[in-house]
């Protein structure tokens, strides 16, 4: 029998909204240290998050102003930005996402492994997750950008977790909140929740997701299920996993 073993967690936007909050000022206040004349709004932001990756976004902003920064500046500038970025975490603009941590919690009581991949830099992801969870770590290891030379959208990133968790795909489930996220787990064959952040999302017209929530739900804040098996509660929780992982295997036999 098929039963949930490990769950594989996005960070950014999924466990907390934090592009506008804190990566889009942060960029902001790096390209000022510089004396580079960007400044990104929300909207522009939002069409860079298509480029995954913080230095990545930084040269490709780069070419197409034809400011062609050097591969030494774009470091820079990028180690720059962590450093605003880890100061604006601690100003307590950022908060958990409904029901993520209560769904955590519950995972972790009953002994479920959970894991965090992202493509943001393990400096970022590790002083988020002290300061979200107050010095406790739900999480048996972290895969972050420094860990992989490919980055989502590429599978590899989910395809080293899973050969580092031991646990097969079929007693597995990813939480994914984009299009590069989705399209780097959908190719590591891991079943897979989106649950979108507060960006809009339009989702590539190739992704084909079987399970899509509004939220996760808790008393308070009902979830409501666009694509996926039906919520027995307000909210999801270890039993809805149970519940879809059966439907997502049953549905390869």
């Amino acid at each position: 029998m098929t039963y949930l073993k490990g769950v594989y967690w996005d960070l950014d936007g999924t466990i907390a909204n934090t592009e506008l909050e804190a990566h889009l000022p942060a960029f902001n206040l790096a390209f000022n240290d510089f004396g580079i004349n960007w400044n990104w709004d929300t909207n522009k932001y939002i069409e860079l998050l298509k480029i995954n990756g913080g230095k990545n976004r930084i040269a490709y902003y780069s070419e197409f102003n034809n400011e062609r920064l050097s591969d030494d500046l774009i470091i820079k500038i990028h180690e720059k930005k962590q450093l605003h970025y880890l100061k604006i975490i601690k100003t307590n603009c950022v908060k958990f996402k409904i029901g993520v941590l209560r769904l955590i919690n519950e995972l972790h009581r009953k002994k479920i492994r959970q894991f965090i991949v992202t493509s943001s830099s393990r400096k970022q992801v590790e002083l988020l997750v002290q300061y979200l969870f107050n010095g406790f770590n739900p999480f048996e290891f972290i895969i972050a950008s420094d860990d992989v030379e490919l980055k989502k959208p590429n599978p590899f990133p989910y395809l080293k977790a899973v050969q580092l968790s031991g646990i097969n795909k079929n007693n597995s489930i990813v939480f994914e909140d984009s299009n590069p996220g989705l399209i780097s787990s959908l190719a590591a064959n891991l079943p897979t929740i989106f649950v979108p952040s507060n960006i809009p999302t339009f989702l590539d017209e190739n992704i084909e997701l079987d399970c899509f929530l509004d939220s996760l739900g808790d008393e308070n804040n009902v979830a409501n299920v666009i694509k996926g098996p039906k919520l027995k509660k307000s909210f999801v929780d270890y039993t809805y996993l149970s519940d879809y992982l059966m439907t997502v295997n049953n549905a390869k036999n």
